[in-house]
C-alpha cells in the first residue's frame, strides 16, 4: 500500500531546498513576493492591529521538505490588541484563514502558499526546526542537520494500520461519530509523538503518509458530508414536515 519512495522521502536532506533558499538566505525575490501576498493577506483579515513580523515556518524552512510541502506564512499580530477576547480573535482570523486559502492558489517555485495568522506570544512555543523573518531577512531559529534515525518500517506499520481503520470507518453506514474518535485519535497520537521525539516521531511521519496519500482529506470530506446531510431533508421529509405543521397531524 505504501511505496518505498515513499518512505523515503520522509528522511531529512542534506541541504535546505536551492529552489528557496541561496545560501541559506530566503532568496530576494521570493522574500519580496511573499511580503507582497502578506500584505495582501493582512488587508483581507481586517484587524488594525499592527504586523509584528512576517515569518517562514514549515518544512521549507527545515530539512524535510518534499515536493508535497507549502510555503508556510505565519502574520505575527499581538491578539489581545485586537479584542480582549483572545479566543474569539483567533475563532475570528482562523475562519478568515480558511476562506483566504480556499479562494486562492499561489504558488511559487512550484509550492502552495499557506497563509496563517498567528499571535506572536506564542512565536517561541513553535515546535517548528526553522524560522525565519521575511521581515528582517534573518534566521529566528535557525534549522539544525539532525540525524534522524528513523525507524522507516515502523512508519509504514502504524499508518497501513490506520489506513485500513479509516476504511473500515468509512464504509460504516454509522460512521459520523467513528469518524470524530478516529480525527481525535489521529491528532492526539501525532500531538504526543511531536512532543516526545520531534518532527522525525514514528507517529508525525506516519501522519505525513495519511496526509500524502489523500486518506486525511477522505475522512474530513466524509465528515463535512455527513454532517451536512444529518442536518437536511429530503423533498419527501420537507412534504412531511410540511403536511404535520399544516394540519397539526
Amino acid at each position: 500500500m505504501i511505496s518505498q519512495s515513499q518512505l523515503l522521502s520522509l528522511l531529512p536532506h542534506e541541504a535546505l531546498n536551492p529552489k528557496i533558499w541561496k545560501d541559506e538566505k530566503l532568496d530576494p525575490s521570493i522574500r519580496r513576493a511573499l511580503l507582497k501576498i502578506a500584505n495582501e493577506f493582512y488587508i483581507f483579515l481586517n484587524v488594525t492591529a499592527p504586523v509584528d513580523d512576517v515569518i517562514f515556518t514549515g518544512s521549507l524552512a527545515n530539512f524535510n521538505y518534499t515536493k508535497f510541502s507549502d510555503i508556510d506564512v505565519h502574520i505575527l499580530i499581538d491578539f489581545s490588541s485586537v479584542d480582549e477576547n483572545q479566543e474569539l480573535v483567533k475563532k475570528y482570523l482562523m475562519s478568515k484563514k480558511s476562506i483566504w486559502n480556499d479562494r486562492h492558489d499561489i504558488r511559487i517555485k512550484g509550492f502552495e502558499v499557506e497563509m496563517y495568522p498567528q499571535d506572536e506570544k506564542i512565536t517561541g512555543e513553535l515546535r517548528a526546526g526553522g524560522v525565519y523573518s521575511i521581515v528582517t531577512d534573518v534566521w529566528i531559529k535557525k534549522p539544525e542537520q539532525v540525524d534522524a534515525n528513523v525507524d522507516i518500517e515502523c512508519v509504514r506499520s502504524k499508518a497501513e494500520c490506520l489506513m485500513y481503520e479509516i476504511d473500515s470507518v468509512l464504509s460504516d453506514t454509522n460512521r459520523l461519530q467513528k469518524i470524530e474518535r478516529i480525527k481525535d485519535k489521529i491528532r492526539d497520537m501525532r500531538l504526543s509523538g511531536l512532543e516526545r521525539s520531534g518532527e522525525f516521531s514514528v507517529e508525525n511521519l506516519s501522519f505525513k503518509l495519511l496526509r500524502r496519500s489523500g486518506y486525511l482529506e477522505k475522512l474530513y470530506d466524509t465528515a463535512a458530508k455527513d454532517y451536512d446531510d444529518s442536518l437536511s431533508l429530503s423533498q419527501e421529509g420537507l412534504l412531511r414536515e410540511y403536511i404535520k405543521e399544516k394540519f397539526s397531524i
